[in-house]
């Protein structure tokens, strides 16, 4: 019987399981699903020896940790430099990074010509995806990180004003805010933020995070991620059954 899975450290916030498991009894398959929680990365050796596993997902913290241990990387994921897919064939680990097809379909019919440039929050293996359909779209994008270290990074309480009327796209990549921490937010000053703004957040449970209740009540149109998943989950189908 085919097995799918999905790698991560805390997993009892994802609909992954549920969301494949759907489909599977949609569409008569009988296939199974797992939640593999990982306290360790190290750990992904016994994931792999999993009877009749045939891709996997992955999740945070482990899109980048987990590249040592594969035997090749799509093109995409080799730019990104974050994997969140993984397809087994003939014994072979092939990373790829459905992120970035995801988070491009869902923000393709929100952007304006006011959106030339964007900030990321948080600099993990979403981010890089993030920033790679941005880019790649033409816009500027500029990080925030807990610790700056490098080029167009910078601290939470360095985002001002000036910073906020240059950049209209706001996307946080971060967990903060995910179930069941739904009280936590980020360090944002949200009293900048106008109409012109779109303000993603990659978390989609719960439905509507700190970070994007305040900025609604801020004026700017707002997204959760929910439709991101299902797009990246709908092409990681693909990658596995092609």
């Amino acid at each position: 019987m085919p097995k799918y899975g999905l790698v991560g450290k805390r997993l009892g916030h994802s609909f992954s399981k549920h969301y494949f498991e759907e489909k599977f009894q949609k569409e008569g398959l009988d296939h199974t699903f797992e939640n593999f929680e990982l306290s360790d990365i190290e750990e992904i050796q016994g994931v792999f020896s999993t009877p009749d596993l045939v891709g996997f997902s992955v999740t945070i913290p482990y899109k980048e940790a987990i590249i040592p241990f594969l035997d090749s990387l799509s093109e995409e994921a080799i730019a990104i430099g974050a994997v969140n897919c993984v397809a087994l064939v003939d014994g072979q680990k092939t990373g790829y990074n459905t992120d970035a097809f995801g988070f491009h379909q869902m923000i393709k019919p929100f952007l304006t010509n006011e959106h030339e440039r964007a900030i990321i929050l948080g600099t993990g293996g979403a981010s890089k995806a993030v920033a790679y359909v941005l880019k790649k779209i033409g816009l500027d994008v500029l990080w925030i990180s807990r610790n700056p270290n490098k080029e167009k990074e910078f601290a939470y309480d360095a985002i001002n004003e000036h910073m906020l009327r240059a950049c209209k796209v706001i996307v946080n990549c971060t967990p903060v805010g995910t179930f069941p921490n739904i009280t936590d937010s980020l360090p944002f000053p949200f009293q900048y933020l106008t109409d012109k703004h779109l303000c993603i957040d990659l978390i989609y449970n719960p439905e509507e995070t700190v970070f994007l209740r305040e900025s609604r009540l801020h004026g700017a149109t707002t997204l959760n991620g929910l439709s991101m998943l299902k797009e990246q989950a709908n092409k990681a189908w693909e990658i596995w059954n092609k």
